[in-house]
């Protein structure tokens, strides 16, 4: 049974980690192009938050979807919205700073959590 049948919205970063590594789930980062450029998480797929509703067609249905940014709020809206257009969606906890912090890799491989722009949040 996945996260989101037992209710739950969040994801720890090593069961991500093991739902990605299966192939049982996508992730989507929702950050701004600079913090992707500096690091991200092995085989995202980018669609900024401001983007999410016109390209929310990218998305699979297929399989579970984690959104992930840097601490896990923009991440968190998104996947409220997707879940209430009936996407299993759930939010990576803590963002990318937590996957760092469990020693989790980055890409490229000197990859790095970008520390938000003004007005980034």
């Amino acid at each position: 049974m996945g996260d989101e049948a037992m209710g739950e919205t969040e994801v720890s970063p090593t069961r991500a980690a093991a739902m990605l590594g299966s192939g049982g789930a996508q992730i989507v980062d929702v950050r701004h192009d600079d913090e992707w450029e500096s690091g991200r998480i092995t085989g995202a797929t980018h669609i900024p938050l401001e983007a999410l509703p016109e390209r929310r067609s990218e998305i699979a249905r297929d399989r579970p979807v984690i959104f992930q940014c840097r601490t896990g709020v923009r991440s968190a809206m998104a996947a409220e919205v997707m879940r209430a257009s009936g996407v299993e969606a759930l939010n990576l906890e803590g963002g990318i700073e937590a996957w760092v912090q469990q020693g989790l890799p980055l890409e490229p491989e000197d990859g790095a959590v970008a520390r938000p722009q003004p007005g980034n949040g």
